[in-house]
């Protein structure tokens, strides 16, 4: 298999990580380049479950070799459980697990301002953020007031850095937000000593590491977080994640030149959800709402919340291929589109009046711009059981391409019809 890098072309949750983990057995290193503990990765396997944060989706894969880039924001203490969580289930990390010395560290201090910072803000403002401590990590790196894993190999240092990080922290919770501030400076430090002699193991320079593997033949596998249009750049700013999620980052984020990549391939749910605020043009408040919520478990892994669900829509699809350079398209959840009668497709918008086929750029346009339809009839009865595409009903079959159609005519990699492993149909390969 060529080096690949995967993308939501939503807003997440798309099942990003089936399709890791399918791809992961003809891959040598998974590689995940950006995000945080805010992102929830799924992967089914003979009716086991395995949710993954920050652990990259191809672990369970036996002999693989997983990378947590330096474009990650890294809570350690969820990477320790993770790991311990897989052990548990007798999926054993050994030496196969790696952290980039350069990855920036998630601090309790950044769940507290992120916390407190959401609260603070008025009704119709809030973000809808996880609480992670995703977006005052990244804003300390931005700011240069980082810590990064790599600094844990100087303790003194560290202690040094955290302090005065956590004084600021402390000052703007209390003087800024008028939150409270609970946190004690030296029970953390002592956790941290502790959590120190675990994580030193994994830390390493991956960069040179990656660069070396692809220079033996090595075949890599990029893993990305969130979806495009949750991409700080590029999303319904600013109800977006505070990192940028398009397939452009796997370069900063995982320390490759852009010619290391060879295709793109672009996850699709056959309809469209999204968890937190902001702008949905297809969102449905009616019983098919109701239904694609009910029968595809739309539930975020993360937070637990309810995901709002709506009809495929085509313009950003369109959009996230402009965006990332899709290749291919890996079409998830076609399954729960079985009960339906008849399904919508969104193939433009309407704009203050006018007809557009493309997405807009500005967040305010697009809260006002209405969905045009065009309507498929449904096939009404069970596909989870087909091993070929060729097996699906014609109007399955009919509606695969016409999304494909509406979305550059771009190739269908894989279709996926149920959560388990092996209900993935390969359709054009590599």
């Amino acid at each position: 298999m060529p080096n690949a890098v995967i993308v939501g072309t939503q807003w997440g949750d798309e099942g990003k990580a089936k399709v890791i983990d399918y791809l992961t057995d003809k891959s040598d290193l998974i590689i995940r380049f950006q995000g945080g503990s805010n992102a929830g990765h799924t992967v089914i396997v003979d009716g086991r479950k395995f949710v993954f944060h920050l652990v990259p989706s191809g672990i369970i894969s036996e002999g693989k070799i997983c990378i947590v880039g330096n474009g990650v924001v890294v809570d350690a203490k969820q990477l320790l459980n993770e790991i311990d969580e897989l052990e548990k289930g007798g999926i054993f990390v050994d030496n196969r697990l790696m952290l980039s010395d350069l990855a920036h560290l998630v601090l309790p201090y950044h769940k507290a301002l992120d916390s407190a910072t959401e609260s603070n803000k008025g009704d119709g403002k809030k973000i809808g953020t996880t609480g992670r401590g995703i977006g005052p990590a990244y804003a300390d790196k931005v700011s240069r007031n980082g810590i990064r894993a790599g600094d844990l190999l100087d303790w003194d240092l560290f202690c040094t850095k955290f302090k005065a990080n956590f004084a600021a922290a402390k000052r703007h919770v209390e003087l800024i937000c008028n939150g409270q501030f609970d946190l004690d400076e030296n029970l953390i430090l002592d956790e941290y000593k502790s959590i120190r002699e675990r994580l030193l193991p994994l830390v390493k320079d991956t960069c040179h590491y990656i660069f070396e593997a692809n220079r033996a033949g090595k075949k890599l596998l990029f893993e990305g977080a969130q979806g495009t249009f949750l991409d700080v750049d590029h999303g319904t700013y600013p109800f977006v994640t505070s990192s940028n999620t398009v397939a452009g980052c796997a370069c900063t984020g995982a320390g490759v030149g852009p010619l290391t990549i060879d295709h793109c391939v672009g996850i699709v749910k056959t309809y469209t959800t999204r968890v937190g605020n902001g702008p949905f043009p297809t969102e449905l408040n009616d019983a098919a709402g109701e239904l694609l919520q009910r029968v595809g478990k739309e539930f975020g892994s993360t937070t637990g919340r309810t995901r709002r669900c709506g009809w495929f829509d085509s313009v950003m699809v369109r959009k996230a291929i402009q965006l990332n350079g899709i290749t291919r398209l890996a079409l998830t959840k076609l399954d729960v589109l079985n009960e339906l009668d008849e399904i919508k497709i969104c193939t433009h918008y309407k704009i203050d009046g006018q007809l557009t086929d493309q997405y807009p750029s500005c967040t305010h346009k697009l809260e006002r711009a209405v969905p045009v339809y065009e309507t498929l009839t449904g096939w009404k009865c069970d596909i989870s059981g087909c091993k070929e595409f060729s097996q699906l009903p014609k109007e399955a079959l009919d509606y695969v391409k016409r999304l494909r159609e509406l979305c550059y005519d771009t190739e269908a990699l894989i279709v996926s019809v149920g959560p388990d492993r092996a209900q993935t149909m390969e359709v054009e390969p590599f």
